[in-house]
């Protein structure tokens, strides 16, 4: 049993310890409601007091109408927002344009192509090439 009198004794000379210091004082919180301070400065900024934010809330309810200012600053983001999407699918759509025009130029190189080699191989060097033995009309 000799351990449980010397943890004991450890614990109430921590607690002796921490009760004299003075951190312990100013880690306090004050029983009394009159010594709170008034925030200064920034902070006083930054709180307000109990009274006002009731009303702050009180007075904007879901259904209260908007002041001019908010409904402006949303008008501006719904813009805004507009904006970039046309700005994307014109970008999209100029891609796109741009593809299938590179594939249309593409597909008739192939076909000129194709249409030579057909030429060549079935040109029976009797006649002149079909391109310079056409009939005028």
């Amino acid at each position: 049993m000799s351990w449980t009198y010397a943890t004991m004794l450890a614990l109430l000379s921590v607690l002796l310890a921490l009760s004299l210091s003075p951190e312990a004082d100013s880690a306090a919180v004050p029983s009394s409601k009159g010594s709170a301070k008034e925030p200064q400065g920034p902070m006083k900024k930054i709180f307000m007091k109990e009274a006002d934010a009731a009303t702050f809330f009180r007075k904007r309810s879901r259904r209260a109408s908007k002041s001019q200012d908010e409904i402006n600053a949303e008008q501006r983001q719904i813009l805004a927002a507009d904006e970039r999407m046309r700005e994307f699918h014109e970008e999209k759509r100029t891609r796109y344009e741009n593809f299938a025009e590179e594939e249309d130029d593409e597909q008739n190189e192939r076909s000129r192509e194709s249409t030579e080699q057909w030429r060549e191989f079935h040109y029976d060097g009797m006649h002149p090439p079909q391109e310079y033995n056409r009939q005028a009309i």
